[in-house]
């Protein structure tokens, strides 16, 4: 890598650092970079900082949006009295791409994660509870992942609700165990959603 001029070897070792880049991948990435023109360079540089300029959470559901609400919030032919509980806007985006789904979101930003230190404090669990209570929706679908994290995550959510007059759902069968959402494809996503059932059960 010391063969690199610096400038080169920083844009490589600032690739490396996202998810899933590793250094090889990261070098690729740079040398394509270097080999675009300057309006292909000027594009992607200036795509990211304007994401990062206009890109925040939705005010009511903790979705990416560009406004104080995003799309979904604001549309009013969706059917706001059920609230699919999600953990990232990639698990949102992959129900929505199942077309299996026509209500509203709530995006937790995560899972429970002990081992990590992520507690339900530094999830949107309150801020589902205060929606919960405040909007009085007829069905909250617990649609977090089926690993570890995500069943305990649902769990916590549906215990916390079981004395509110709604009704509350698990996504169904069709998610294999383990399973990240946004690879699930989208007709095993889309049955899953419509064959979801009741979460009661998890209430001793």
């Amino acid at each position: 890598m010391n063969h690199y001029p610096a400038s080169l070897k920083q844009l490589i070792d600032n690739l490396a650092r996202l998810p899933g880049i590793g250094r090889k991948s990261a070098e690729r990435l740079a040398l394509h970079i270097l080999k675009a023109s300057h309006r292909e360079a000027d594009l992607l540089a200036s795509s990211i900082v304007e994401v990062k300029k206009r890109v925040r959470l939705c005010r009511r559901c903790f979705a990416l949006a560009e406004e104080d609400y995003c799309p979904v919030c604001t549309n009013m032919n969706r059917d706001h009295s059920r609230i699919c509980v999600v953990e990232k806007p990639a698990d949102m985006a992959a129900i929505e791409m199942s077309g299996g789904y026509n209500g509203s979101y709530h995006i937790l930003q995560g899972a429970l994660s002990p081992m990590d230190g992520i507690g339900p404090d530094d999830l949107r669990i309150a801020e589902l509870l205060k929606r919960v209570d405040v909007d009085g929706p007829s069905e909250v679908i617990l649609a977090t992942g089926t690993n570890v994290e995500g069943e305990a995550t649902a769990a916590f959510i549906s215990e916390k609700l079981h004395h509110q007059p709604v009704r509350v759902t698990r996504i169904a069968s069709g998610v294999p165990m383990g399973g990240d959402l946004k690879y699930v494809d989208q007709v095993t996503l889309k049955r899953a959603m419509e064959t979801r059932h009741d979460t009661r059960y998890l209430d001793k």
